[in-house]
């Protein structure tokens, strides 16, 4: 069940098996059923989630209730509603699993336990939120520099797995596109092509 977890982690910071052993007295395995919810919106997030297998999503739903995906998270990502995490004040966001899912949990008590006796631990986090950041940038970047079709295209060839496992109507509503206007978008690109 920590397979994918464990190797995530090695190849980001070298962990002993000594640290790898500490790190799992701290999760909690969770499976979630497709369309469960790991989250919802007004609860209080108490986990970081790390994807062993499946495919979740984020999202909020605006006051006309139009649905608006924030991330997508496959296997060896993480997800979670991070500043209700963080503040512990209510979440912003929905979580639920598009496929069936496996996950591992980090709890709040236990990431501060990790971070305060683990230094690599720390280290990981670090890359994680990093990397994090830097695909939100990349995303704010394309949504006011790209026309919708480079928007589409970098989407694609940036993340491909997601085209292939994510309905096309939750891939618009990642991009703020209706589905019919991703549906044009489309075949702009293919006609072109």
């Amino acid at each position: 069940m920590y397979e994918v977890f464990f190797q995530t982690l090695k190849s980001k910071v070298d962990f002993s098996e000594e640290d790898l052993a500490v790190i799992k007295k701290h999760l909690t395995p969770k499976k979630l059923r497709k369309k469960q919810y790991l989250l919802q919106e007004g609860d209080v997030c108490k986990f970081v989630a790390f994807v062993e297998k499946g495919v979740l999503r984020s999202y909020t739903i605006d006051e006309r209730g139009t649905e608006r995906i924030i991330q997508f998270a496959l296997e060896g990502w993480l997800i979670s509603d991070l500043y209700s995490f963080l503040t512990a004040e209510p979440a912003t966001y929905t979580i639920d699993a598009i496929e069936n899912c496996e996950l591992i949990l980090i709890s709040k008590n236990a990431h501060e336990e990790l971070l305060k006796t683990l230094p690599k631990y720390e280290t990981w986090i670090r890359l994680q939120i990093t990397g994090a950041y830097l695909a939100l940038q990349r995303r704010l970047t394309s949504i006011i520099s790209l026309s919708l079709e480079e928007r589409y295209e970098g989407f694609t060839s940036i993340y491909p797995h997601i085209v292939q496992r994510v309905p096309q109507h939750m891939i618009a509503s990642y991009m703020g596109l209706t589905p019919e206007t991703l549906s044009r978008v489309r075949k702009k690109i293919t006609t072109r092509k």
